[in-house]
Protein backbone atom coordinates (compact mmCIF):
# COMPACT_ATOMS: atom_id res chain seq x y z
CA UNK A 1 0.00 0.00 0.00
CA UNK A 2 2.86 2.38 0.80
CA UNK A 3 4.45 1.74 -2.61
CA UNK A 4 1.15 2.53 -4.30
CA UNK A 5 0.52 5.65 -2.24
CA UNK A 6 3.68 7.47 -3.36
CA UNK A 7 2.87 7.60 -7.11
CA UNK A 8 -0.78 8.37 -6.34
CA UNK A 9 0.24 11.30 -4.16
CA UNK A 10 2.55 12.47 -6.93
CA UNK A 11 -0.22 12.31 -9.52
CA UNK A 12 -2.57 14.16 -7.18
CA UNK A 13 0.05 16.88 -6.67
CA UNK A 14 0.59 17.22 -10.43
CA UNK A 15 -3.16 17.48 -10.90
CA UNK A 16 -3.24 20.28 -8.35
CA UNK A 17 -0.40 22.04 -10.20
CA UNK A 18 -2.31 21.73 -13.48
CA UNK A 19 -5.43 23.23 -11.90
CA UNK A 20 -3.35 26.03 -10.38
CA UNK A 21 -1.85 26.76 -13.81
CA UNK A 22 -5.27 26.89 -15.48
CA UNK A 23 -6.59 29.28 -12.83
CA UNK A 24 -3.61 31.54 -13.37
CA UNK A 25 -4.06 31.43 -17.15
CA UNK A 26 -7.67 32.55 -16.81
CA UNK A 27 -6.59 35.51 -14.71
CA UNK A 28 -3.61 36.37 -16.91
CA UNK A 29 -5.72 36.36 -20.08
CA UNK A 30 -8.07 39.01 -18.64
CA UNK A 31 -5.57 41.39 -17.04
CA UNK A 32 -2.57 43.39 -18.17
CA UNK A 33 0.78 42.38 -16.64
CA UNK A 34 2.00 44.77 -13.93
CA UNK A 35 5.03 46.21 -15.71
CA UNK A 36 6.69 47.87 -12.71
CA UNK A 37 6.44 44.81 -10.45
CA UNK A 38 7.52 42.53 -13.29
CA UNK A 39 10.70 44.55 -13.86
CA UNK A 40 11.31 44.61 -10.12
CA UNK A 41 11.05 40.83 -9.94
CA UNK A 42 13.25 40.46 -13.03
CA UNK A 43 15.95 42.65 -11.49
CA UNK A 44 15.78 40.85 -8.17
CA UNK A 45 15.88 37.37 -9.68
CA UNK A 46 18.59 38.16 -12.20
CA UNK A 47 20.95 40.15 -10.01
CA UNK A 48 20.68 37.90 -6.95
CA UNK A 49 21.26 34.73 -8.99
CA UNK A 50 24.15 36.12 -11.04
CA UNK A 51 27.08 35.68 -8.59
CA UNK A 52 26.27 32.03 -7.91
CA UNK A 53 25.60 31.40 -11.61
CA UNK A 54 28.99 32.82 -12.62
CA UNK A 55 30.82 30.81 -9.98
CA UNK A 56 29.17 27.51 -10.94
CA UNK A 57 29.60 28.17 -14.68
CA UNK A 58 33.32 28.87 -14.27
CA UNK A 59 34.01 25.62 -12.47
CA UNK A 60 31.73 23.57 -14.73
CA UNK A 61 33.69 24.89 -17.72
CA UNK A 62 37.07 24.12 -16.16
CA UNK A 63 35.99 20.63 -15.11
CA UNK A 64 34.57 19.89 -18.56
CA UNK A 65 37.90 20.86 -20.08
CA UNK A 66 39.91 18.61 -17.79
CA UNK A 67 37.59 15.64 -18.26
CA UNK A 68 37.34 16.13 -22.02
CA UNK A 69 41.08 16.49 -22.37
CA UNK A 70 41.77 13.30 -20.39
CA UNK A 71 39.19 11.43 -22.47
CA UNK A 72 40.53 12.61 -25.85
CA UNK A 73 44.29 12.36 -25.17
CA UNK A 74 44.46 8.53 -25.53
CA UNK A 75 42.74 8.93 -28.92
CA UNK A 76 44.96 11.79 -30.04
CA UNK A 77 41.96 14.11 -30.29
CA UNK A 78 42.72 16.66 -27.60
CA UNK A 79 42.09 19.47 -30.07
CA UNK A 80 38.41 18.45 -30.00
CA UNK A 81 38.01 19.74 -26.43
CA UNK A 82 36.62 23.03 -27.76
CA UNK A 83 33.91 21.20 -29.67
CA UNK A 84 33.06 19.03 -26.66
CA UNK A 85 32.72 21.98 -24.26
CA UNK A 86 30.77 24.12 -26.73
CA UNK A 87 28.24 21.42 -27.55
CA UNK A 88 27.73 20.36 -23.94
CA UNK A 89 27.52 23.92 -22.68
CA UNK A 90 25.27 25.43 -25.34
CA UNK A 91 22.85 22.54 -25.75
CA UNK A 92 22.57 21.11 -22.28
CA UNK A 93 24.54 22.45 -19.35
CA UNK A 94 24.09 26.23 -19.55
CA UNK A 95 20.26 26.16 -19.40
CA UNK A 96 20.36 23.56 -16.62
CA UNK A 97 22.92 25.52 -14.61
CA UNK A 98 20.79 28.65 -14.89
CA UNK A 99 17.66 26.70 -13.93
CA UNK A 100 19.32 25.09 -10.91
CA UNK A 101 20.66 28.39 -9.62
CA UNK A 102 17.38 30.25 -10.13
CA UNK A 103 15.37 27.41 -8.57
CA UNK A 104 17.61 27.24 -5.51
CA UNK A 105 17.81 31.03 -5.06
CA UNK A 106 14.72 32.71 -6.50
CA UNK A 107 12.38 29.70 -6.51
CA UNK A 108 12.79 29.01 -2.82
CA UNK A 109 12.30 32.70 -2.11
CA UNK A 110 9.04 32.73 -4.08
CA UNK A 111 7.75 29.67 -2.24
CA UNK A 112 8.73 30.93 1.19
CA UNK A 113 7.30 34.42 0.69
CA UNK A 114 3.93 33.12 -0.48
CA UNK A 115 3.92 30.39 2.19
CA UNK A 116 4.46 33.02 4.88
CA UNK A 117 1.58 35.02 3.42
CA UNK A 118 -0.57 31.89 3.60
CA UNK A 119 0.41 31.39 7.24
CA UNK A 120 -0.43 35.00 8.09
CA UNK A 121 -3.70 34.75 6.10
CA UNK A 122 -2.61 37.60 3.86
CA UNK A 123 -3.73 35.70 0.76
CA UNK A 124 -7.22 35.44 2.24
CA UNK A 125 -7.05 39.18 2.97
CA UNK A 126 -6.28 39.87 -0.70
CA UNK A 127 -9.36 37.95 -1.75
CA UNK A 128 -11.47 39.87 0.78
CA UNK A 129 -10.21 43.13 -0.76
CA UNK A 130 -11.19 41.84 -4.23
CA UNK A 131 -7.54 41.52 -5.29
CA UNK A 132 -6.95 38.32 -7.22
CA UNK A 133 -3.95 36.58 -5.59
CA UNK A 134 -2.99 34.84 -8.82
CA UNK A 135 -2.59 38.09 -10.69
CA UNK A 136 -1.02 39.88 -7.74
CA UNK A 137 1.44 37.20 -6.62
CA UNK A 138 2.06 34.83 -9.54
CA UNK A 139 1.99 37.05 -12.64
CA UNK A 140 4.89 39.42 -11.82
CA UNK A 141 7.06 36.54 -10.61
CA UNK A 142 6.40 34.43 -13.70
CA UNK A 143 6.89 37.26 -16.19
CA UNK A 144 9.95 38.47 -14.29
CA UNK A 145 11.68 35.11 -14.44
CA UNK A 146 10.78 34.79 -18.14
CA UNK A 147 12.61 38.06 -18.81
CA UNK A 148 15.88 37.06 -17.13
CA UNK A 149 16.23 33.31 -17.71
CA UNK A 150 17.31 33.52 -21.39
CA UNK A 151 19.87 36.17 -20.45
CA UNK A 152 21.18 34.07 -17.56
CA UNK A 153 21.49 31.09 -19.88
CA UNK A 154 23.53 33.13 -22.38
CA UNK A 155 25.77 34.41 -19.60
CA UNK A 156 26.30 30.82 -18.44
CA UNK A 157 27.24 29.76 -22.00
CA UNK A 158 29.80 32.53 -22.34
CA UNK A 159 31.27 31.96 -18.88
CA UNK A 160 31.51 28.19 -19.34
CA UNK A 161 33.26 28.44 -22.72
CA UNK A 162 35.53 31.30 -21.59
CA UNK A 163 36.70 29.47 -18.48
CA UNK A 164 37.19 26.31 -20.53
CA UNK A 165 39.30 28.22 -23.05
CA UNK A 166 41.43 29.68 -20.25
CA UNK A 167 42.19 26.25 -18.78
CA UNK A 168 42.73 24.66 -22.19
CA UNK A 169 45.25 27.27 -23.35
CA UNK A 170 46.99 28.36 -20.15
CA UNK A 171 47.01 25.11 -18.17
CA UNK A 172 46.85 22.32 -20.74
CA UNK A 173 48.81 24.09 -23.49
CA UNK A 174 46.29 23.65 -26.29
CA UNK A 175 46.30 25.99 -29.25
CA UNK A 176 43.95 28.91 -28.65
CA UNK A 177 42.94 29.37 -32.29
CA UNK A 178 42.21 25.65 -32.70
CA UNK A 179 40.08 25.57 -29.55
CA UNK A 180 38.03 28.57 -30.64
CA UNK A 181 37.66 27.31 -34.21
CA UNK A 182 36.31 23.92 -33.12
CA UNK A 183 34.00 25.60 -30.60
CA UNK A 184 32.68 27.95 -33.30
CA UNK A 185 32.21 25.44 -36.11
CA UNK A 186 30.63 22.72 -33.95
CA UNK A 187 27.73 24.85 -32.76
CA UNK A 188 25.01 26.49 -34.81
CA UNK A 189 22.55 29.25 -34.14
CA UNK A 190 19.86 26.60 -33.80
CA UNK A 191 21.78 25.10 -30.86
CA UNK A 192 21.81 28.49 -29.15
CA UNK A 193 18.10 28.93 -29.80
CA UNK A 194 17.44 25.48 -28.37
CA UNK A 195 19.16 26.53 -25.17
CA UNK A 196 17.02 29.66 -25.05
CA UNK A 197 13.83 27.64 -25.55
CA UNK A 198 14.87 25.36 -22.70
CA UNK A 199 15.56 28.39 -20.51
CA UNK A 200 12.03 29.69 -21.12
CA UNK A 201 10.51 26.29 -20.36
CA UNK A 202 12.53 26.04 -17.15
CA UNK A 203 11.46 29.57 -16.16
CA UNK A 204 7.78 28.64 -16.42
CA UNK A 205 8.33 25.43 -14.45
CA UNK A 206 10.25 27.13 -11.64
CA UNK A 207 7.76 29.99 -11.25
CA UNK A 208 4.61 27.86 -11.33
CA UNK A 209 5.97 25.10 -9.10
CA UNK A 210 7.38 27.55 -6.55
CA UNK A 211 4.23 29.66 -6.40
CA UNK A 212 2.01 26.58 -6.19
CA UNK A 213 4.07 25.20 -3.30
CA UNK A 214 3.65 28.52 -1.54
CA UNK A 215 -0.10 28.64 -2.15
CA UNK A 216 -0.61 25.09 -0.93
CA UNK A 217 1.66 25.47 2.11
CA UNK A 218 0.51 24.28 5.49
CA UNK A 219 0.40 26.95 8.16
CA UNK A 220 3.26 27.42 10.57
CA UNK A 221 7.06 27.40 10.29
CA UNK A 222 7.12 23.68 9.49
CA UNK A 223 4.72 24.22 6.59
CA UNK A 224 6.83 27.06 5.20
CA UNK A 225 9.98 24.96 5.39
CA UNK A 226 8.29 21.99 3.75
CA UNK A 227 6.91 24.16 0.93
CA UNK A 228 10.32 25.72 0.30
CA UNK A 229 12.07 22.35 0.19
CA UNK A 230 9.44 20.86 -2.09
CA UNK A 231 9.66 23.83 -4.45
CA UNK A 232 13.37 23.44 -5.18
CA UNK A 233 13.29 19.63 -5.35
CA UNK A 234 10.30 19.41 -7.69
CA UNK A 235 11.53 22.30 -9.84
CA UNK A 236 14.93 20.67 -10.39
CA UNK A 237 13.44 17.24 -11.13
CA UNK A 238 10.93 18.67 -13.60
CA UNK A 239 13.58 20.81 -15.31
CA UNK A 240 15.85 17.81 -15.83
CA UNK A 241 12.91 15.77 -17.11
CA UNK A 242 11.77 18.43 -19.56
CA UNK A 243 15.38 18.97 -20.64
CA UNK A 244 15.44 15.38 -21.85
CA UNK A 245 12.06 15.71 -23.56
CA UNK A 246 13.04 18.88 -25.39
CA UNK A 247 16.40 17.37 -26.43
CA UNK A 248 14.66 14.23 -27.62
CA UNK A 249 12.17 16.27 -29.65
CA UNK A 250 14.86 18.44 -31.28
CA UNK A 251 17.82 16.07 -31.59
CA UNK A 252 16.31 12.60 -31.32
Amino acid sequence: MMLLRVPLDGLQWLGGLAGFTLRWLRVASRTRPPLARTLEEAYRIGVQSLPVLLTISVFVGTNLTLQGYNAFVPLGGQRLVGMFVALAGVRELAPLIAAAMVASKAGTEMASQIAVMRTREQIDALEVMAVNPYGHLVTPRLYGILVVMPALSLISVFTTVASSWAVATWQLGLNSATFLEFARTSTRMSDLMTGEVKALVFAVIIALVSCYCGFESEKGPAGVGKATNRAVVVSCVMCVTFNYLVSQALYG
